[in-house]
């Protein structure tokens, strides 16, 4: 049974950085498509970016096209979110999730696997 920890979250200032890790236990992940969710309070987890078994595809949220890059290392086992230029807006609870279709889509409903989170707070 795959499992997925979240890791690199944390506290930044508006226009920083941060990397997320979503490490991979259990099964390997190239088998899986990976997304990164994100839910802040008092709203609904939204899509952030997907990224294709062999990494060839992703697709992004309008709202971090050019800010933020998946990526994934599938001989680790690890999915990666790179995070810049940070804004407010951006603060969440981040999840990454996996999907054995394979459909690398931004729609919650086809992942089946999905990790604890791990917080990202933007503020000066």
């Amino acid at each position: 049974q795959l499992q997925l920890v979240e890791s690199g979250g944390g506290l930044v200032q508006p226009g920083g950085s941060l990397r997320l890790s979503c490490t991979a236990s259990g099964d390997t992940l190239d088998l899986y498509a990976i997304a990164w969710f994100r839910q802040a309070p008092g709203k609904e987890r939204e899509g952030v970016a997907t990224i294709s078994r062999a990494g060839s595809f992703t697709n992004y949220a309008a709202s971090v096209k050019g800010r933020f890059t998946i990526s994934r290392d599938n001989a680790k086992n690890i999915a990666y979110l790179q995070m810049n230029r940070l804004e407010p807006e951006d603060t969440a609870v981040y999840f990454c999730a996996a999907d054995f279709e394979g459909s690398a889509l931004l729609r919650a409903s086809v992942y089946d696997h999905w990790g604890q989170g791990t917080g990202v707070t933007v503020s000066s």
